[in-house]
């Protein structure tokens, strides 16, 4: 049976406005009393209704976060991160994956918003949703483009596909495959593949560009000593093409990854990679999003961080 109200108000031994005001954290109380009615919730298991605190116009201390995969390490890393970090702020999370499927985000958006959420983080690559033009709720976006109004967190992804290039161009590869993403969007990320066009058109190396979904067709052995992949996860898949033809990596060819997370660096510390930020990221999106929550009207612009290359 669910506890109510009343129910922590009786084994707490005060009032059902006392527990409420302790709650909302309305009114001076003894810190006795506090305990004594937090003590009792812990007991029964009690947890406040969000929705009916927001009713009543108080914050629900709730945070939506909405991130495409969280198969890939990195997005698992950075929404575990935001997680621990809000939850040392007072609030806690609704987690959504959108399988990068319109609909789903589509109805994880409504969701969230039915439970009244204090603002939410999105790191969709559902790019162009209509439901993002139109809300005016806090919203902060991670690496993506979402709508005029909405800041932007990200690491430098323009210095880390220019990072990667020059690492190729340190090994004196000389035919070399770039992975991109089918991405027409005006996102920070396509800056990874900016960063790299530019900095190859310098030398005289031959680069193409292979497609994500050509690369489970793609003979990289044999046609290529170095690709540039734009993430750590499809990195180890290509480098695993090249292990089989019985090539040593980082002597016989050269992959270079994109993310950093500690899962990859722990499984293959000798990936050369672009590491983004994940707890600089994580603090910088949360202190973003609590600026556009106490300030709705306040312009809030977007930030782009550092990033850094493991060889």
């Amino acid at each position: 049976m669910v506890a109510k109200l009343k129910d922590v108000a009786d084994l707490a031994g005060v009032s059902v406005t006392t527990v409420s005001r302790v709650i909302n954290n309305y009114g001076s109380l003894s810190e006795k009393t506090i305990k004594k009615v937090h003590n009792a919730m812990a007991q029964l298991h009690y947890q406040p209704n969000a929705l009916a605190r927001a009713m009543q116009g108080k914050p629900s201390q709730f945070i939506g976060l909405i991130f495409p995969n969280l198969t890939n390490p990195f997005f698992a890393e950075l929404v575990n991160e935001l997680e621990h970090q809000l939850f040392a702020k007072g609030y806690k999370t609704i987690i959504a994956s959108s399988a990068e499927n319109r609909q789903i985000e589509h109805e994880y958006l409504s969701m969230l918003f039915a439970n009244q959420v204090d603002g939410i983080i999105s790191g969709s690559h559902n790019l162009g949703i209509e439901e993002y033009q139109q809300l005016t709720a806090p919203i902060v976006s991670f690496d993506r483009y979402l709508s005029d109004n909405i800041p932007i967190v990200a690491a430098d992804s323009y210095r880390g596909g220019k990072l990667a290039a020059q690492f190729m161009l340190h090994q004196h590869v000389q035919r070399l495959a770039v992975i991109v993403d089918e991405d027409t969007s005006v996102s920070p990320t396509l800056n990874r593949l900016q960063g790299v066009v530019d900095c190859l058109n310098q030398s005289d190396v031959n680069f193409t560009t292979v497609s994500r979904e050509d690369i489970s067709t793609t003979d990289f052995p044999r046609h290529y000593d170095g690709v540039i992949a734009s993430n750590d996860v499809q990195a180890l898949q290509i480098v695993h093409q090249y292990q089989e033809a019985h090539l040593k990596m980082n002597h016989d060819f050269f992959v270079t990854g994109y993310d950093g997370s500690q899962l990859i660096q722990q499984i293959a510390p000798d990936l050369p990679t672009v590491v983004q930020p994940i707890h600089a990221l994580a603090d910088q999106l949360i202190k973003t999003l609590l600026k556009r929550i106490n300030d709705r009207s306040a312009k809030v612009e977007s930030v782009t961080l550092p990033i850094k290359f493991k060889k």
